[in-house]
């Protein structure tokens, strides 16, 4: 808690980091299939900007486990993200578990978020050069 009684980590700003054992591969693979380039770097990282939102990949030695999303996105048109992102060459895991099935790369979920104020919501997930698991949601109203 703060002096004024407030939780200083609630007021705080959330960042991703995943870490990468390529980071040359990594630049590329964020650049070239996904579009993006850093908007800072330094010599262990990289630092990218998504909708006011900031990740950064830095430089490892350890792996990323990959069972579990680590970082996503929330999009208008899953559909078309996930095409596009097909004609650069990304493969989206397919996913066969009871209640949660992939057609097409994309998941229909019953139920969201608590604070989505949506009533389930459709994903699709793949792994970027360094074997994190990264997700697209749009919400469904």
């Amino acid at each position: 808690m703060d002096a004024d009684g407030r939780n200083t980590l609630a007021r705080g700003r959330v960042a991703t980091r995943l870490p990468a054992q390529d980071l040359d591969r990594a630049r590329r693979f964020y650049s070239e299939t996904l579009g993006l380039e850093p908007v800072d770097e330094r010599p262990g990282g990289l630092l990218y900007r998504c909708g006011g939102v900031d990740f950064a990949l830095f430089r490892s030695v350890g792996a990323s486990p990959g069972t579990f999303t680590q970082m996503g996105w929330e999009v208008d048109d899953i559909e078309t993200v996930v095409s596009q992102l097909q004609q650069r060459g990304v493969v989206f895991e397919e996913v066969d578990l009871p209640g949660l099935r992939t057609k097409d790369g994309i998941a229909d979920i019953e139920g969201n978020y608590p604070s989505k104020g949506a009533r389930g919501e459709r994903a699709a997930w793949f792994r970027d050069s360094e074997g994190n698991l990264l997700g697209i949601g749009e919400p469904v109203r």
